[in-house]
């Protein structure tokens, strides 16, 4: 082999590096159709290996009449690439719900070639319903501070004549009485919870290691909750200490390894897993700033329970949305408005086979040269 020869073999190895780092599905698609090239994204996107993809076209892999095969036809005959936002591919094969950005560019060394990008649209519409589960925070955070004003005192004096009565009132009455009692009680404890979302105080972060915090909370469940279920752990022990506020992250795991004991009941088989992992590449925008911080840290609880049913799932992080008897529906929402407040996000994802409930959040970055490294460094 000649040094020309040796340098091209290189330079196409060096493209199939490039391309399978991408992290996007990437496919060329030959004049008669067929996939002549597929990255590793691609192969998982449409759940099938590059040599499987190159026996077929196109148009057995995607849903009959899909914009695709028009855009790829549009592409051919003009010659230049073109962009189409949120097309639907779904099917069978896909998956459900597989909403898509597409760029379609043509080939001009192969003619009649053409190569597609995909973009999963998840991502993108889970930071939106991120803000929208923020905005739903901050309208209950003002309903929080009027609450604890408005109800509780009239409450206190309902209370007070109920015990009054309870004094004079026959057997029958009294159980009344006592039920006014209860009731009042209860209503206090449900406003006083409410009142954490009217706290606008800045949190007091510092380095955390997640696995302490998530160690402990699985301590709690065993001994408490889920003294019955299986917690399994995921864990990468490489991972850098997440910049968050230890007792807020604790509350947050309760939370959700709480659900995901409730949505398991009494199932034997039943089992909960608690990971982490390192995902770079998500970065979101600071709302009011040009920055955009990364959120590289991955933490997910899952469980093999029932699931949540499609209709309480794109709002199942709003204030008072609940499926059980005697739920508030402000656990997730609190959740939710902790989570926003560290600069995080957190999604569901969940079918009838089980959920899980993934964060992703800040890494702690070391301090400047010149400041304490030391102060809060140490703390877990």
């Amino acid at each position: 082999m000649n040094a020309a020869a040796g340098q091209g073999a290189e330079m196409a190895d060096a493209a199939q590096i490039v391309l399978n780092t991408i992290r996007r599905p990437v496919i060329m698609i030959s004049e008669q159709g067929f996939i002549t090239y597929a990255n590793a994204d691609a192969e998982d996107f449409f759940r099938s290996s590059a040599t499987m993809l190159a026996r077929n076209t196109l148009s057995k892999l995607i849903p009959f009449g899909s914009p695709l095969l028009t855009l790829v036809d549009q592409v051919r005959e003009r010659r230049a690439p073109v962009n189409e936002y949120r097309v639907d591919v779904s099917s069978p094969r896909l998956g459900i719900e597989k909403v898509v950005d597409l760029y379609v560019a043509p080939v001009p060394e192969y003619p009649g070639s053409v190569v597609v990008m995909f973009q999963e649209r998840s991502m993108a519409d889970k930071i939106d319903r991120q803000m929208t589960h923020r905005g739903a925070a901050r309208s209950v955070t003002g309903l929080a501070a009027m609450l604890a004003h408005e109800i509780k005192n009239p409450l206190s004096g309902i209370r007070g004549a109920a015990q009054l009565l309870e004094l004079s009132a026959s057997d029958e009455d009294r159980a009344l009485t006592r039920l006014i009692t209860d009731e009042t009680d209860r209503i206090v404890s449900l406003v006083d919870r409410m009142e954490v979302f009217s706290d606008e105080r800045p949190i007091d972060r510092y380095p955390v290691n997640i696995h302490v915090v998530l160690d402990h909370v699985k301590a709690i469940a065993k001994n408490g909750f889920a003294k019955r279920i299986k917690i399994m752990e995921d864990y990468d022990p490489s991972l850098p200490p997440v910049f968050a506020n230890r007792d807020q992250l604790i509350q947050v795991f309760l939370n959700l390894v709480k659900n995901a004991a409730e949505a398991i009941g009494s199932d034997p088989q039943g089992e909960i897993v608690l990971s982490t992992a390192f995902r770079p590449g998500i970065r979101v925008s600071v709302p009011g700033t040009q920055d955009r911080v990364s959120l590289p840290l991955e933490f997910c609880v899952r469980d093999n329970g029932s699931g949540v049913s499609e209709d309480i799932l794109p709002i199942l992080f709003d204030p008072f949305i609940t499926t059980k008897p005697n739920g508030s529906g402000l656990g997730l929402a609190l959740v939710a408005k902790i989570v926003g407040e560290h600069g995080g996000i957190i999604e569901c994802e969940s079918t009838p086979r089980g959920t899980t409930f993934r964060i992703l959040m800040p890494a702690w970055k070391e301090a400047p040269y010149g400041a304490d490294e030391d102060g809060e460094g140490d703390r877990k």
